[in-house]
């Protein structure tokens, strides 16, 4: 199988094909990142490799959108593609001893990866899933835009500003009839998608897990299939990470943060509200402290038990149980 690597941003494509693993021979090659470019940059990948589009397969990093619509496409063509967490491929890059950094080198840096670690394939959300976190994103924007406003207007009324203080109701206004035609928005979209609307009133069974943060849980456990409630905790950023060496280096140990840090911020309240009313939550926290963990230890743990708890409940598909004795 060939293994192409491909440093994306905004408005190119450096594309790096690996001819040898082991004298990391290449052959490169910048494509516009336009969707009317991506058959040109098929037709040089099948060129220049001779292989069917089967058995190339693509690696790239998770560039914040940048990324999504030429994954996508490759997926559509029955191509291997791998997204990478950027840490990932940094961390790899220091060890190979890699100096500098450009596109091209990173498109190689890539294509190494591929061929050596074996990466998983990557698998499109489903397209339910893809609209209802756009959704989601578009309303949390608001609600910043909403409090910006809200405190604007704080000063303005301590200030007595009276013409200013019109411009920022008008501006309160038209932002807050657009935030309720867009909460309307993902209620119909979740009524159009009844397995959707069903997994989230059971993510509202727990206590301490509203509809904000219940909205962020379901569009991130349902946006691929996790083996199990740790492999979710990875994915969100809510597991532990140990710093030691030897016997004398004894770090405190801290979240890894690899994913949304929405959600992790979403977590962290839910946790908070959860120790005085998750039974599970609270026995939880207060066994932690009472066993010296710090404050901040206790609340990681908590945040990692939600994410247990909402996993568990939507792969059974029952509402919340309490577990604690």
């Amino acid at each position: 199988m060939a293994v192409i690597g491909i440093d994306i941003s905004k408005q190119k494509l450096d594309c790096a094909w690996l001819r040898d693993v082991s004298t990391g021979k290449v052959k490169t090659r910048v494509f516009p990142n336009r969707r009317q470019d991506f058959p040109r940059l098929l037709e040089w990948l099948e060129h220049q490799t001779g292989e069917p589009q089967e058995q190339l397969h693509v690696v790239m990093e998770a560039t914040g959108i940048y990324h999504e619509t030429l994954a996508y496409w490759l997926h559509a063509a029955s191509i291997q593609v791998s997204v990478l967490n950027p840490a990932q491929v940094r961390d790899f890059s220091r060890s190979l001893g890699v100096r500098g950094k450009t596109d091209k080198k990173d498109s190689v840096v890539l294509a190494r990866y591929g061929a050596t670690q074996d990466p998983e394939a990557w698998q499109p959300e489903p397209e339910e899933v893809r609209k209802l976190k756009a959704l989601a994103a578009r309303l949390d924007a608001l609600d910043k835009d909403i409090q910006r406003e809200r405190n604007r207007r704080e000063k303005a009324e301590f200030a007595m500003a009276t013409d200013i203080l019109r411009s920022i109701y008008d501006i309160l206004l038209a932002l807050t009839r657009e935030r309720n035609r867009l909460q309307q928005e993902i209620d119909d979209h979740l009524d159009q998608h009844p397995g959707l609307k069903q997994d989230r009133a059971l993510l509202q069974t727990i206590p301490g897990v509203g509809p904000a943060v219940s909205l962020r849980l379901l569009a991130t456990l349902r946006s691929r299939v996790f083996e199990s409630a740790r492999q979710a905790a990875a994915f969100a950023g809510v597991v532990p990470v140990s710093w030691e060496s030897g016997s004398s280096v004894r770090g405190r140990p801290r979240l890894s943060k690899a994913g949304n840090p929405k959600l992790r911020q979403s977590l962290y309240m839910s946790a908070v509200v959860g120790i005085s009313r998750n039974p599970d939550i609270s026995a939880l926290y207060r066994r932690l402290i009472a066993n010296g963990k710090s404050k901040m230890a206790a609340l990681g743990a908590a945040m990692r038990k939600l994410i247990h708890i909402a996993y568990g409940v939507l792969k059974t598909q029952t509402e919340y149980r309490p577990q604690a004795a």
